[in-house]
């Protein structure tokens, strides 16, 4: 394993300021272009670490040039690149690959957006659009930093992508609540019928819906799996939030596993009425005589009773974004296939 002691964003802004930003500013001096380290990758969220290093980590940064410079820059790249950085190769292979090649990524604005993306937030998204993002999706063109951008395409674009509209956000936080009610007495059910696995493995599903549920309420993106509790632990609610939820993870019985979750429903439903968004009083309710708990429906009555435009309001009940529908990741890194299962 390779040890650097350079982390991946400091590395790629060493690499942009002495040998890339040179080549451009000889090669093409009056070309607008932005440059930074966005994208994939644990380093442009900030949590690589020495384990990193081991695959598809080292020189890599993110350059946008106008769509018909593209071809010559990169050309330009290859050839006067030199083979070496600060004692790392500039040209190596991705997991999967054969091919050695540099990875000073060019691309334009429009074409980085469609990809990661599939639509262009600075042109007035459609509803569907913002319900075909992910969280991964949008921090991997606001995450990470930008060096320079001469023309501000980028910065406009990470701008114009910082938070979901209001309507979609209710709708996104009310779809959390629904779920959460579709499953939360089926926990204490199985439970109940002696199916100790099977209550375990509901918990933890309605521990991360209300993860994520704490993400959407303080505006914040949610990475895909393997960073998402620890960009959860940086939320600001996740100190209160971390101890009734470690309880519903491990708790023995169902008791516990209940009143874990409740306390952590309680702290979000404050967090919710505090924003304006709802003005409902417990967040738990009984379910009908059983002793099992409920999510408060007056909830998401007020979230969606909130919802203002019309293709907002007449969204499919409780459907929400991507995310939220499924967790097939082959659907989830592909804006085309997130696009498809939104119209659905």
């Amino acid at each position: 394993m390779k040890q650097t002691g350079w982390n991946g964003v400091d590395l790629a802004r060493r690499y942009h300021s002495d040998l890339v930003f040179p080549i451009l500013a000889e090669r093409f001096p009056h070309l607008p272009y932005a440059a930074g380290r966005i994208g994939s990758g644990s380093d442009v969220l900030g949590f690589d670490d020495d384990a990193s290093q081991d695959h598809d980590w080292g020189l890599r940064l993110n350059l946008f040039v106008p769509a018909d410079a593209v071809d010559e820059v990169d050309r330009e790249l290859e050839r006067q690149l030199p083979e070496t950085y600060e004692g790392l190769p500039t040209r190596f292979a991705f997991t999967g690959q054969t091919e050695r090649r540099h990875h000073v990524d060019a691309t334009s604005v429009s074409e980085f957006l469609d990809v990661r993306l599939g639509f262009d937030p600075r042109t007035d998204p459609s509803v569907e659009d913002w319900l075909s993002l992910t969280g991964q999706a949008a921090l991997e063109v606001t995450a990470g930093p930008v060096f320079i951008d001469t023309d501000g395409a980028l910065i406009a674009a990470r701008h114009a992508l910082a938070w979901y509209p209001d309507d979609v956000w209710r709708y996104i936080l009310a779809c959390d609540w629904i779920r959460l009610a579709q499953e939360l007495p089926l926990m204490s059910r199985a439970a109940e019928v002696g199916d100790e696995a099977g209550s375990r493995v509901i918990a933890a599903r309605l521990t991360q819906i209300t993860m994520h549920l704490a993400f959407m309420l303080e505006r914040r993106w949610p990475p895909y799996p393997k960073w998402f509790g620890t960009s959860f632990n940086r939320l600001t609610r996740a100190k209160e939030l971390s101890e009734p939820l470690n309880k519903t993870l491990h708790a023995d019985d169902d008791a516990d596993r209940q009143s874990g979750l409740a306390r952590a429903l309680e702290v979000l439903l404050r967090e919710q009425n505090t924003l304006g968004l709802t003005t409902a009083t417990q967040a738990i309710v009984p379910f009908w005589d059983r002793p099992h708990i409920h999510p408060n429906p007056s909830i998401v009555s007020q979230l969606l009773g909130g919802i203002v435009r019309d293709e907002v309001r007449t969204l499919p009940y409780g459907r929400g974004a991507a995310e939220q529908r499924t967790d097939n990741v082959d659907i989830l890194i592909d804006a085309r296939a997130r696009a498809r299962i939104v119209t659905a």
